[in-house]
Protein backbone atom coordinates (compact mmCIF):
# COMPACT_ATOMS: atom_id res chain seq x y z
CA UNK A 1 0.00 0.00 0.00
CA UNK A 2 1.61 3.31 -1.02
CA UNK A 3 2.18 5.84 1.71
CA UNK A 4 -0.37 8.26 0.28
CA UNK A 5 -3.16 5.68 0.69
CA UNK A 6 -2.30 4.99 4.34
CA UNK A 7 -3.78 7.05 7.16
CA UNK A 8 -2.52 7.38 10.69
CA UNK A 9 -5.85 6.15 12.03
CA UNK A 10 -5.57 3.00 9.90
CA UNK A 11 -2.02 2.41 11.11
CA UNK A 12 -2.92 2.89 14.78
CA UNK A 13 -5.96 0.60 14.61
CA UNK A 14 -3.90 -2.09 12.93
CA UNK A 15 -1.22 -1.63 15.59
CA UNK A 16 -3.85 -2.27 18.29
CA UNK A 17 -4.81 -5.52 16.54
CA UNK A 18 -1.17 -6.57 16.35
CA UNK A 19 -0.55 -5.67 20.00
CA UNK A 20 -3.61 -7.63 21.09
CA UNK A 21 -2.31 -10.72 19.28
CA UNK A 22 1.45 -10.44 19.73
CA UNK A 23 2.01 -8.11 22.68
CA UNK A 24 4.53 -5.29 22.98
CA UNK A 25 7.40 -7.54 21.95
CA UNK A 26 5.59 -8.49 18.73
CA UNK A 27 5.08 -4.94 17.51
CA UNK A 28 7.59 -3.67 14.96
CA UNK A 29 7.33 -1.65 11.79
CA UNK A 30 8.05 -4.62 9.55
CA UNK A 31 5.24 -6.77 10.94
CA UNK A 32 2.90 -3.78 10.95
CA UNK A 33 3.75 -2.95 7.34
CA UNK A 34 3.07 -6.55 6.37
CA UNK A 35 -0.39 -6.38 7.90
CA UNK A 36 -1.04 -3.14 6.07
CA UNK A 37 0.29 -4.62 2.83
CA UNK A 38 2.75 -1.78 2.76
CA UNK A 39 6.47 -1.17 3.11
CA UNK A 40 7.61 -0.48 6.67
CA UNK A 41 9.12 2.80 5.47
CA UNK A 42 5.66 4.05 4.48
CA UNK A 43 4.53 3.78 8.10
CA UNK A 44 7.23 6.26 9.15
CA UNK A 45 5.51 8.97 7.14
CA UNK A 46 2.70 8.87 9.72
CA UNK A 47 4.35 7.88 13.03
CA UNK A 48 7.83 8.62 14.37
CA UNK A 49 8.78 5.23 15.77
CA UNK A 50 7.51 2.26 17.78
CA UNK A 51 7.28 4.27 21.01
CA UNK A 52 5.12 6.88 19.30
CA UNK A 53 2.93 4.12 17.90
CA UNK A 54 2.43 2.48 21.31
CA UNK A 55 1.38 5.84 22.78
CA UNK A 56 -1.13 6.41 19.96
CA UNK A 57 -2.49 2.85 20.24
CA UNK A 58 -2.68 3.15 24.01
CA UNK A 59 -4.69 6.35 23.81
CA UNK A 60 -7.06 4.96 21.17
CA UNK A 61 -8.32 2.12 23.35
CA UNK A 62 -9.31 4.52 26.15
CA UNK A 63 -12.18 5.60 23.89
CA UNK A 64 -13.71 2.13 24.38
CA UNK A 65 -14.68 2.97 27.97
CA UNK A 66 -18.30 3.99 28.39
CA UNK A 67 -18.76 7.06 30.56
CA UNK A 68 -21.85 6.76 32.79
CA UNK A 69 -23.82 9.93 33.36
CA UNK A 70 -23.30 11.05 36.97
CA UNK A 71 -26.95 12.16 37.22
CA UNK A 72 -28.32 8.82 35.99
CA UNK A 73 -27.55 6.93 39.23
CA UNK A 74 -25.83 7.40 42.58
CA UNK A 75 -22.17 8.34 42.28
CA UNK A 76 -20.78 5.16 43.79
CA UNK A 77 -22.69 2.94 41.34
CA UNK A 78 -21.47 5.14 38.50
CA UNK A 79 -17.90 4.93 39.81
CA UNK A 80 -18.06 1.13 40.07
CA UNK A 81 -19.46 0.91 36.54
CA UNK A 82 -16.70 3.15 35.21
CA UNK A 83 -13.97 1.18 37.01
CA UNK A 84 -15.35 -2.19 35.88
CA UNK A 85 -15.40 -0.97 32.28
CA UNK A 86 -11.80 0.22 32.67
CA UNK A 87 -10.83 -3.24 33.93
CA UNK A 88 -12.62 -4.86 30.97
CA UNK A 89 -10.65 -2.62 28.60
CA UNK A 90 -7.41 -3.74 30.27
CA UNK A 91 -8.47 -7.38 29.83
CA UNK A 92 -9.06 -6.81 26.11
CA UNK A 93 -5.68 -5.12 25.75
CA UNK A 94 -3.31 -6.70 28.30
CA UNK A 95 -0.27 -5.14 26.60
CA UNK A 96 -1.47 -1.76 27.85
CA UNK A 97 -1.21 -2.94 31.47
CA UNK A 98 2.38 -3.99 30.88
CA UNK A 99 3.18 -0.78 29.01
CA UNK A 100 2.43 1.35 32.08
CA UNK A 101 5.81 0.26 33.39
CA UNK A 102 7.62 1.83 30.43
CA UNK A 103 5.38 4.52 28.94
CA UNK A 104 3.67 7.68 30.14
CA UNK A 105 0.34 7.63 28.37
CA UNK A 106 -1.53 10.79 27.45
CA UNK A 107 -3.91 11.99 24.75
CA UNK A 108 -7.55 12.85 24.15
CA UNK A 109 -8.78 9.33 24.93
CA UNK A 110 -7.22 9.17 28.36
CA UNK A 111 -7.99 12.86 29.03
CA UNK A 112 -11.67 12.17 28.27
CA UNK A 113 -11.70 9.37 30.86
CA UNK A 114 -9.74 11.35 33.48
CA UNK A 115 -11.96 14.41 33.13
CA UNK A 116 -15.11 12.33 33.55
CA UNK A 117 -13.70 10.70 36.69
CA UNK A 118 -12.97 14.09 38.24
CA UNK A 119 -16.45 15.35 37.34
CA UNK A 120 -18.00 12.27 38.95
CA UNK A 121 -16.05 12.60 42.20
CA UNK A 122 -16.48 16.35 42.43
CA UNK A 123 -20.24 15.91 42.02
CA UNK A 124 -20.10 13.40 44.89
CA UNK A 125 -18.81 16.20 47.10
CA UNK A 126 -15.03 15.82 46.97
CA UNK A 127 -12.96 18.97 46.68
CA UNK A 128 -10.91 19.08 43.43
CA UNK A 129 -7.66 18.03 45.13
CA UNK A 130 -9.45 15.18 46.93
CA UNK A 131 -11.18 14.11 43.71
CA UNK A 132 -7.71 13.81 42.18
CA UNK A 133 -6.66 11.45 44.97
CA UNK A 134 -9.85 9.39 44.73
CA UNK A 135 -9.40 9.00 40.97
CA UNK A 136 -5.79 7.92 41.46
CA UNK A 137 -6.73 5.42 44.19
CA UNK A 138 -9.44 3.80 42.07
CA UNK A 139 -7.23 3.69 38.98
CA UNK A 140 -4.35 2.11 40.91
CA UNK A 141 -6.70 -0.49 42.39
CA UNK A 142 -8.09 -1.45 38.96
CA UNK A 143 -4.65 -1.54 37.37
CA UNK A 144 -3.38 -3.79 40.16
CA UNK A 145 -6.28 -6.17 39.62
CA UNK A 146 -5.49 -6.34 35.90
CA UNK A 147 -1.80 -7.16 36.39
CA UNK A 148 -2.27 -10.87 37.04
CA UNK A 149 -4.30 -11.48 33.90
CA UNK A 150 -1.92 -9.43 31.75
CA UNK A 151 1.09 -11.30 33.14
CA UNK A 152 -0.56 -14.65 32.40
CA UNK A 153 -1.23 -13.65 28.78
CA UNK A 154 2.37 -12.53 28.35
CA UNK A 155 3.72 -15.71 29.96
CA UNK A 156 1.58 -17.94 27.74
CA UNK A 157 2.75 -16.06 24.66
CA UNK A 158 6.41 -16.32 25.64
CA UNK A 159 6.18 -20.03 26.39
CA UNK A 160 4.43 -20.65 23.07
CA UNK A 161 7.19 -18.82 21.23
CA UNK A 162 9.71 -21.11 22.96
CA UNK A 163 7.78 -24.15 21.74
CA UNK A 164 6.36 -25.02 25.15
CA UNK A 165 2.75 -25.73 26.12
CA UNK A 166 1.93 -22.65 28.21
CA UNK A 167 -1.25 -23.99 29.75
CA UNK A 168 0.39 -27.27 30.71
CA UNK A 169 3.41 -25.58 32.31
CA UNK A 170 1.30 -23.05 34.19
CA UNK A 171 -0.99 -25.83 35.43
CA UNK A 172 2.01 -27.81 36.68
CA UNK A 173 3.39 -24.71 38.43
CA UNK A 174 0.07 -24.01 40.15
CA UNK A 175 -0.07 -27.63 41.29
CA UNK A 176 3.39 -27.25 42.87
CA UNK A 177 2.30 -23.99 44.52
CA UNK A 178 -0.75 -25.77 45.95
CA UNK A 179 1.49 -28.48 47.37
CA UNK A 180 3.59 -25.88 49.17
CA UNK A 181 0.41 -24.16 50.42
CA UNK A 182 -0.70 -27.36 52.17
CA UNK A 183 1.90 -26.64 54.85
CA UNK A 184 0.09 -23.45 55.86
CA UNK A 185 -3.28 -23.82 57.65
CA UNK A 186 -5.18 -20.88 56.15
CA UNK A 187 -4.01 -21.58 52.62
CA UNK A 188 -4.83 -25.27 53.07
CA UNK A 189 -8.34 -24.42 54.25
CA UNK A 190 -8.81 -21.95 51.40
CA UNK A 191 -7.82 -24.48 48.75
CA UNK A 192 -10.44 -26.88 50.15
CA UNK A 193 -13.18 -24.34 49.36
CA UNK A 194 -15.20 -24.71 46.11
CA UNK A 195 -14.33 -21.17 44.97
CA UNK A 196 -10.56 -21.89 45.03
CA UNK A 197 -10.14 -24.13 42.00
CA UNK A 198 -6.39 -23.53 42.05
CA UNK A 199 -3.81 -21.62 44.04
CA UNK A 200 -4.06 -18.46 41.95
CA UNK A 201 -7.86 -18.34 41.73
CA UNK A 202 -9.74 -15.42 43.24
CA UNK A 203 -13.38 -15.52 44.40
CA UNK A 204 -15.97 -14.16 42.00
CA UNK A 205 -16.92 -10.50 42.30
CA UNK A 206 -13.56 -9.74 43.96
CA UNK A 207 -13.05 -6.63 41.81
CA UNK A 208 -16.51 -5.19 42.48
CA UNK A 209 -16.42 -5.99 46.20
CA UNK A 210 -13.07 -4.27 46.60
CA UNK A 211 -14.24 -1.27 44.61
CA UNK A 212 -17.33 -0.82 46.77
CA UNK A 213 -15.28 -1.10 49.96
CA UNK A 214 -12.72 1.40 48.64
CA UNK A 215 -15.37 3.90 47.57
CA UNK A 216 -17.31 3.51 50.84
CA UNK A 217 -14.16 4.29 52.79
CA UNK A 218 -13.46 7.32 50.62
CA UNK A 219 -17.03 8.54 50.96
CA UNK A 220 -16.71 8.36 54.75
CA UNK A 221 -14.09 11.10 54.49
CA UNK A 222 -16.58 13.55 52.99
CA UNK A 223 -17.72 16.39 55.26
CA UNK A 224 -21.22 15.89 56.68
CA UNK A 225 -22.57 18.45 54.20
CA UNK A 226 -20.04 17.79 51.43
CA UNK A 227 -22.51 16.27 48.99
CA UNK A 228 -26.17 15.76 48.29
CA UNK A 229 -25.82 12.33 49.91
CA UNK A 230 -24.23 13.84 52.99
CA UNK A 231 -26.93 16.51 53.23
CA UNK A 232 -29.63 13.87 52.97
CA UNK A 233 -28.10 11.80 55.74
CA UNK A 234 -27.70 14.88 57.91
CA UNK A 235 -31.35 15.84 57.35
CA UNK A 236 -32.49 12.33 58.24
CA UNK A 237 -30.53 12.35 61.48
CA UNK A 238 -31.93 15.77 62.48
CA UNK A 239 -35.48 14.51 61.96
Amino acid sequence: MPRNTLTRDQIVRTAVELLDEEGLEGLNMRSLGKRLDSAATAVYWHVKNKDDLVLLAGDLVWHEIELPEPDATDWRSAAVSLAVDLHAMFERHPWLVQAFGSYLFYGPGKARYDDHCLALYEQAGFAPADADQVAAAVFTYVLGNALGGAAMVSLNRRLSRDGQDGQELIGATMAKAAEVAQEFPRLRARLAEPYAADYAAAPEQTLERGLRALLAGLEAQLPAHGSAHGSARSSTRSN
